[in-house]
């Protein structure tokens, strides 16, 4: 954990010692009473921790606030619901890298038992952007959402982004040849693919189709080189 981040509930109440961030703070960042750490409120300022107390079940923390995080980039991912363990990556890394939103819908060629994991029925997936900000020393989570059809993934959009989606099979340029002067959406199908009908209604909202070479990439992999492209081209990074 390069930042360790709390929810505002949180912050006013002592820490057990079986929870993963004191276990951090004691064993391996081998803080003290009276020792300071970098900590971050979720979607909040960031700050100094400092250890008031050690106790047999707990850990007492007092913190100061000093900054905000910058805000997130202006990047929206559109994604076809991939397996679980394969999301997990995925919201992992959007978050480090600061995007702003993600979107999973039901594709077409998902499989229809990924949409009832214990990772989006238990309320995980948002362990796992807390792990990715944490990581990227923010503070900022991007607005998810899961289980959307595409049409309805689609109507969260904002206006005035371009639109890309990332095609294999049927893109006739290369994402990295593509002028990008404002934000940025981001459409992945899923690791089947896109289906016809879906290019189609991709196509009637303005997408345009581009890849990322000749390569096959696992979809995490895709993700990162997608977003590292375009926050690249956008001067983000």
């Amino acid at each position: 954990m390069n930042l360790i981040l709390f929810e505002a509930s949180e912050i006013s109440i002592p820490l057990t010692r079986k929870d993963a961030r004191a276990v951090h703070l004691l064993t391996v960042l081998r803080r003290n009473v009276g020792d300071t750490f970098d900590a971050g409120l979720i979607n909040g300022a960031r700050g100094k921790g400092r250890v008031a107390a050690i106790n047999a079940d707990s850990v007492a923390l007092i913190f100061t606030w000093e900054t905000p995080s910058p805000p997130l980039d202006p990047l929206v991912l559109v994604l076809g619901l991939p397996r679980p363990q394969t999301a997990r990556k995925i919201l992992q890394e959007s978050a480090a890298l600061g995007l702003s939103a993600l979107h999973f819908f039901r594709a077409e060629k998902s499989e229809a038992s990924y949409a009832q994991s214990t990772l989006w029925s238990t309320g995980e997936w948002r362990r796992h952007l807390v792990t990715g900000a944490a990581q990227a020393f923010d503070t900022r989570l991007p607005e998810v959402t899961h289980g959307l059809s595409l049409p309805e993934a689609l109507s969260l959009l904002p206006n005035g982004h371009h639109s890309i989606a990332l095609d294999n099979y049927e893109s006739p340029q290369a994402l990295s040849a593509i002028a990008l002067d404002r934000p940025v959406t981001l459409g992945l199908g899923p690791e089947r693919g896109w289906s016809a009908s879906e290019r189609d209604l991709l196509r009637a909202r303005g997408f345009l189709f581009a890849h990322l070479g000749a390569r096959v990439l696992r979809t995490e992999t895709a993700v990162v080189a997608a977003v590292s492209i375009v926050k690249a081209r956008l001067g983000l990074m």
